[in-house]
């Protein structure tokens, strides 16, 4: 049987520098199940096949190869990545291997700073100072220099922060139906309860407005319309935060910039399971394929979490006509050199349509300050 990952007969006729899969895989240091996985992948071929019985032979020049996979592998290497640069001449190889591992140890410093960001949180003592905080804030929503209509809503309140970004032919009435839902919470005391659960239960009313909409809309558009929502709920020193699909929410804090939401695409699935890099996801032709949003047809479960503020947080939640468009570094620049929140979403949207706008783009930044 093929694949099975039984002892192999030896012999058989084989030549003298060919090699079972289990020789072979204590010589190259992979695991049989792994050649078999490679196999598949077309990343690694046996050299022959017995046609009767499905055992998988190598010949004795493929260990090179195989140990150069084993290595990557150990490197947490994607396996398409892999492909790659085993396909190269050494240099070339060698120099993708370098450019790899400088962006390893850049996302791992940003992992570093966030896991620090995150303890601090969990091990912060209780605020004992009485300062009032509030927020400032602005919002605003471009159409870009590609799209015919503009089907975000940008929305910024008192208490309320939000970011939707539909699709389908009523895109725009959905988008606008799920923000308006949730614009009762932007009153100057909160109902009573546990926040997360007003939240929860607020997107159920989202959703329900969204199915509306939709079918208030052209006939036949109901089943493909649908809206991302992001947003964040003011209590007067936490921000709660409810996300769904891959609009974004981000924190500068002490100058370091922070993504607080997961995409909920197929890509980032992809690139969470070490099938894709960032890099492959910018030109996968599923990048913009939701795994999760609000929909008349199909509900979903939004993210929910509590954060706590600090005075000179700054908040950015933005539709993925931004963060497609402009990378985090650049966002971080921005966010870091404008000091109003007005003039840095219109710095923020303005960077965007420059990169060629090629998606609706809406921004709300919003300040945590000391009240008077």
């Amino acid at each position: 049987m093929r694949g099975t990952g039984c002892e192999e007969p030896e012999g058989l006729g084989m030549r003298e520098d060919m090699l079972t899969i289990g020789a072979f895989a204590k010589a190259c240091r992979l695991s049989p199940k792994a050649l078999r996985l490679y196999d598949e992948l077309d990343l690694l071929r046996p050299s022959r096949v017995d046609p009767d019985t499905g055992y998988r032979y190598y010949a004795v020049e493929q260990l090179e190869r195989a140990r150069l996979v084993a290595w990557l592998r150990r490197l947490g290497m994607p396996l398409a990545r892999i492909r790659q640069v085993c396909a190269l001449r050494p240099a070339d190889a060698a120099h993708e291997i370098r450019a790899y591992w400088a962006r390893v140890e850049t996302e791992t410093a940003a992992r570093r700073d966030l896991a620090g960001f995150l303890v601090g949180q969990l091990l912060a003592e209780p605020r004992k100072d009485t300062a009032m905080l509030e927020l400032r804030y602005s919002a605003h929503s471009d159409r870009g220099r590609v799209r015919p209509a503009n089907q975000d809503t940008a929305y910024a309140g008192t208490r309320l922060l939000a970011v939707a970004d539909g699709y389908g032919p009523a895109g725009g009435p959905v988008s606008g139906a799920a923000v308006e839902a949730l614009r009762f919470l932007d009153t100057d005391e909160l109902p009573a309860g546990n926040v997360l659960n007003l939240l929860e239960e607020a997107v159920q009313g989202a959703t329900e407005a969204v199915r509306d909409a939709a079918d208030g809309a052209d006939a036949g558009s109901a089943q493909d319309a649908g809206t991302t929502l992001t947003a964040l709920l003011w209590t007067g020193s936490r921000l709660a935060l409810v996300h769904i699909g891959d609009s974004r929410a981000y924190l500068l804090r002490d100058g370091a910039l922070f993504r607080i939401t997961d995409d909920h695409t197929v890509v980032q699935s992809l690139i969470d399971e070490g099938r894709l890099t960032p890099e492959e996801a910018t030109t996968h032709p599923q990048r913009m394929l939701l795994l999760k949003s609000l929909s008349p047809t199909a509900p979903a479960t939004p993210d929910l979490r509590l954060q706590d503020a600090e005075p000179g947080d700054r908040y950015l939640l933005c539709s993925d006509g931004l963060s497609r468009a402009v990378p985090d570094a650049a966002i971080r620049g921005l966010l870091t050199s404008t000091p109003a929140p007005d003039a840095a979403v219109h710095a923020l949207i303005a960077a965007a349509n420059e990169a060629g706008g090629p998606d609706n783009v809406s921004c709300v930044v919003a300040d945590v300050v000391e009240g008077a």
